[in-house]
């Protein structure tokens, strides 16, 4: 009678695989936003609230991933049923049976679903035995759950946290909506108090919440699409049919892109999470400003790299403290080999966390000459020679994540051989006048990240003093001009093939 199309609208709740719910689509801020009237509704019932929490992050993953919500609802209940029984053992062999247990479990499905067809490609390879790769679609978000997962079981295991009570809590954690895709990698020890707590958002949290929102969104679609589309993936596809110069812009590009597309998910995730009341733990906080390779893994994707320090480098370092100083570089260059093989099954991204590991025991060995050096010489507060670090970092970083980027590790040769062999610096100006929407983004995008921190800061305060019918139309405003922007369709998040 009022002319609706319930096939229509159904056929667009139901999953499609080709066309997963992407964060930043318009269905996905229309459900957002829906469950943020719920939500309000039932702000003094936090039973209530917990369940339909749960039930949104259900259908969410659902939207994104079909079927596999399945494995996702399989992880929560054995590992909860893990923890429950290493914290009721008596005997530390008790609680090591479970560790091992639930170690075997998350590790051998991430195993199965991301590495398999890796070892037996490479059985091929070596021609050892006559195999065939498997047909396996890996699930979204499993290696972030998987980590969230273990990150609860090993807490316990060391008694930094007691096991719930509250299967619905740990549910909840483990399958909530915001970083189930694509992190933060949270840890259960902050976040599961948070569920208990009433729900209450200050002016300051409604704010932050909106602005990483709305920078998200930009981030990721006007600034990581668009160049990407643009120029980035051109060039890394066929990289021997540009010049160096063009070259060495796709990977400045490309270290551009790959961070606005991961801190633009970021920034959703706790923005989204913030507005339902839960504060889910910083991931990025400007890494192009490093000064050393170490202080950059202090800025970049946290969750990961302190997830790693706490239960892979620590307990290497235990293990191999008779090493002395070479037991710290083994464990550092293990933990950034596993840094590169968590984030995928290939040579090249091997390559790209040993690459790391290098740079990190480099970094380790000059560390005590360096200092000397720069006490004597009075650089320590030198801006000069802070700019100079800051550059000689990005430039390290982003010769790095040429092997993240190439299709493979041949691609990823192709690159460093133009720029090193067919540079072509006149080809710059052709650059800027071919691409220069492209130039201005890359340009922009280098900009905003190099100002002050506390440019954001004060956005957050000026946000907070606006009532809420301001703050509505300001983020209309951005989602109509991030709308505007949007070349072709939305693109899938980086860090979802991870």
């Amino acid at each position: 009678m009022l002319g609706i199309d319930f096939t229509k609208i159904s056929e667009l709740l139901m999953f499609d695989q080709s066309d997963p719910l992407l964060f930043g689509s318009s269905l996905f801020l229309f459900l957002f936003f829906a469950l943020l009237v719920v939500n309000s509704f039932f702000a003094k019932s936090n039973n209530t609230r917990i369940s339909i929490l749960i039930l949104f992050s259900l259908y969410i993953y659902y939207k994104a991933s079909g079927i596999f919500l399945l494995l996702l609802i399989l992880n929560a209940i054995i590992n909860f049923f893990f923890g429950k029984c290493m914290g009721n053992s008596k005997t530390q062999s008790g609680k090591r049976l479970f560790l091992i247990l639930s170690i075997l479990f998350n590790i051998g499905l991430l195993f199965y679903f991301k590495y398999t067809n890796f070892f037996i490609q490479a059985l091929i390879d070596f021609q050892i035995g006559n195999f065939e790769l498997l047909n396996i679609i890996l699930p979204l978000g499993i290696s972030f759950y998987t980590f969230k997962s273990l990150s609860y079981i090993l807490d316990i295991y060391l008694e930094t946290m007691e096991p719930t009570e509250s299967f619905r809590d740990y549910f909840l954690f483990v399958t909530f909506f915001p970083n189930i895709l694509s992190g933060p990698i949270d840890r259960a020890v902050k976040f599961l108090p948070q569920i208990r707590k009433e729900y209450f958002l200050s002016d300051k949290d409604v704010a932050m919440g909106l602005f990483l929102i709305m920078m998200g969104l930009v981030k990721k679609i006007m600034i990581a699409d668009y160049i990407s589309l643009n120029f980035v993936d051109r060039v890394f596809d066929s990289p021997i049919r540009f010049t160096g110069v063009e070259n060495l812009l796709a990977v400045y590009g490309y270290a551009l892109q790959l961070y606005c597309d991961f801190s633009g998910y970021s920034d959703i995730a706790i923005g989204v999470g913030l507005l339902l009341g839960f504060k889910l733990m910083e991931n990025f906080n400007y890494p192009f400003k490093a000064k050393s390779i170490s202080d950059f893994w202090k800025r970049w994707h946290i969750s990961l790299s302190s997830w790693l320090l706490d239960y892979v480098f620590r307990p290497l370092q235990i293990g191999l403290r008779d090493w002395r100083k070479a037991g710290n570089i083994t464990a550092l260059v293990i933990t950034f080999v596993l840094v590169g093989f968590w984030h995928g099954a290939s040579w090249a991204f091997l390559f790209w966390g040993l690459l790391h590991g290098i740079y990190m025991a480099i970094g380790l060995l000059v560390q005590g000459p360096k200092r000397k050096f720069y006490l004597k010489h009075k650089l320590n507060n030198s801006k000069i020679l802070g700019a100079i670090q800051i550059f000689v970092t990005f430039n390290l970083v982003a010769f790095s994540f040429i092997f993240f980027r190439a299709s493979d590790f041949s691609s990823a040769l192709d690159v460093v051989k133009q720029i090193v062999f067919f540079f072509k610096p006149s080809v710059f100006i052709q650059f800027i006048n071919s691409f220069t929407p492209t130039f201005i983004l890359i340009f922009i995008g280098f900009l905003f990240h190099f100002l002050p921190s506390s440019l954001g800061d004060w956005t957050v305060n000026l946000l907070s003093k606006m009532n809420v019918f301001v703050q509505a139309i300001i983020l209309t405003i951005i989602i109509w001009l991030v709308t505007q922007a949007q070349y072709a369709d939305l693109q899938p998040f980086i860090y979802f093939q991870f």
